[in-house]
């Protein structure tokens, strides 16, 4: 196995971290609120199956009890 020193992996990190594309602040703002978004979308779904579910269950336990 090859070992490198102390100095080279500081100058390989740094070399790796120059290649890294950052996000602009508009591309993060924009990501943000999509996932805000998304995240609400998929609590409505969640809540309005979670309501049909329950008014079956509901309708089903009545026509049998």
């Amino acid at each position: 196995m090859a070992t490198t020193n102390p100095l080279q992996f500081v100058q390989q990190v740094r070399a790796e971290i120059a290649k890294v594309v950052w996000p602009t602040r508009r591309e993060v703002l924009l990501t943000t609120v999509m996932v805000f978004i998304m995240a609400a979308l998929t609590a409505t779904f969640f809540a309005l199956v979670d309501l049909l579910i329950r008014f079956g269950l509901q309708e089903l336990l009545t026509y049998f009890g």
